[in-house]
């Protein structure tokens, strides 16, 4: 494998990324060239969303390529563009060969949600510590218990227990709120997502982990819930909330994450109609928010 490295205007990136894709590149990546100085830019916007510009000020293109014959061709061809003006090759290097299914599972380590209750790649051993675990790999649909919105809704689980409980988990992504609450107790579980590879990636890391759940689109969820979850954003959150407060059952909770310390109020607002929502959990500059239904 072989890197080509470019340097370009935040205005060039899009350009270079669109024609380094038509010269078959296997993949293409941006990065502040002003990383780690004091020039060093941070791109603004909310855990995933867009962000509000395409790249930094001066930004670093970094395109892989199978053969250095392609990188050479291409780097040659780029430099003949009107578009190239003001941007500056940096070279062709040599990507070492490594074990990248290895050096991927290194970065996925079992993580603790309470003493007791982890979760643990299938490559790992579980912790002799953990009585509670939730088996679940890196996946495409979000969710593997490393961010912290994830880990506050878990320990909320383990804290709480929903022995017996009605359960909803609305966008469920890879199923690990569902499954979580599998794991403690509840008895019947809808997991839904808008998106059809999310509830794919449900049902299997179900089977997995050998608990029963339902998944499917939203229109799965249909009444009310002893528990609803909801791991999601903020601006979502928002939309949803006649919705969700409508699957709550009376004496229900209602548990909310995917929001930044920041949005407390304006969640709390959009939710007052319906449910007096409070801040029970924080970690790294996000909250959990949970409301009990009257």
């Amino acid at each position: 494998m072989f890197e080509l490295l470019l340097l370009c205007p935040e205005e060039r990136v899009e350009v270079f990324s669109e024609a380094l894709d038509a010269l078959d590149a296997l993949s293409v990546s941006v990065e502040d060239a002003d990383a780690q100085t004091p020039a060093e830019q941070a791109l603004f916007g909310e855990p995933g969303m867009p962000p509000p510009k395409e790249g930094w000020q001066r930004s670093r293109v970094v395109a892989l390529f199978a053969e250095q014959a392609q990188a050479d061709e291409a780097a040659t061809l780029l430099q003949a563009q009107d578009f190239f003006e003001g941007c500056q090759l940096l070279g062709v290097r040599r990507v070492e060969d490594q074990d990248w299914v290895r050096l991927t599972q290194s970065q996925f380590a079992p993580v603790e949600i309470t003493p007791e209750f982890w979760i643990v790649p299938t490559w790992h051993e579980v912790p002799a510590q953990a009585r509670r675990t939730i088996r679940l790999d890196p996946g495409l649909a979000f969710g593997t218990g490393t961010h912290p919105t994830t880990r506050m809704c878990l320990r909320w689980i383990a804290n709480h227990g929903l022995h017996d409980q009605r359960v909803l988990d609305y966008g469920c992504g890879s199923g690990i709120l569902a499954i979580g609450a599998a794991k403690h107790g509840a008895q019947v579980i809808d997991a839904v997502d808008i998106d059809e590879a999310a509830v794919t990636s449900t049902r299997l890391n179900a089977e997995a982990n050998g608990v029963q759940l339902n998944a499917g689109l939203p229109e799965l969820a249909q009444g009310q819930y002893q528990t609803v979850l909801a791991n999601i954003l903020a601006t979502p959150l928002k939309v949803l909330a006649p919705l969700l407060c409508a699957h709550v059952q009376a004496g229900g909770m209602l548990v909310l994450a995917g929001i930044l310390e920041r949005q407390a109020e304006e969640l709390q607002q959009a939710y007052a109609p319906w449910l007096a929502l409070q801040v029970s959990d924080a970690e790294d500059g996000w909250i959990l928010m949970t409301a009990r239904k009257a």
